[in-house]
């Protein structure tokens, strides 16, 4: 390989390896100047747009023992969005870019060393931030401790109940008048 297209490679590896996520998607049709404002929109979740080879991006996917895409998944020109942030923010810019502008059109994504499909990422594209699910699963877990510490609360404040009417009964507490 020459080593012009070598050191490209390269970058497409780090790329790759560099990222938590990536999202393919077929930017065909797309203006110049609509690829600078999705590459901008990408920019403030962390994430950056790349126009990749897919034969580059194959012989690393295989390389890398990822899975094999499917057939029609790396055809067409391809972009590759990576970033390493949330994955469902990525998702979402490209979501609401692509129905402002009918393109681009996702192709398939990897997350976590495993290929999903373009329905993967749809549905992945539908999950709030992680920041939002980390706020659920804490609140989720926070209620059955919050019932047991009420229901404690409620055991000691019988138990004082109990104590105060015995006392009261054997006369240590006498009434005023």
């Amino acid at each position: 390989m020459r080593p012009e297209k070598q050191s490209i490679y390269n970058e497409v590896g780090a790329q790759l390896r560099g990222g938590e996520y990536v999202v393919l998607a077929d930017y065909k049709g797309m203006a110049v100047a609509r690829i600078e404002e999705l590459r901008r929109r990408l920019s403030k979740v962390g994430a950056q747009f790349h126009v990749v080879k897919n034969t580059m991006l194959e012989k690393h996917i295989a390389d890398a023992g990822w899975g094999k895409p499917g057939a029609e998944d790396l055809r067409g020109p391809t972009a590759m969005v990576t970033g390493p942030g949330d994955i469902c923010e990525a998702i979402k810019i490209l979501q609401a870019f692509k129905q402002e502008c009918k393109m681009p059109e996702l192709k398939f994504g990897i997350l976590e060393k495993r290929i999903l499909t373009s329905r993967d990422v749809d549905e992945l594209g539908k999950l709030p931030p992680k920041s939002v699910l980390h706020a659920m699963l804490a609140g989720t877990l926070a209620s059955p401790l919050a019932g047991l510490v009420g229901v404690m609360q409620q055991k000691v404040a019988s138990l004082l109940y109990v104590l105060k009417a015995a006392a009261d009964r054997k006369g240590g507490v006498q009434p005023q008048s």
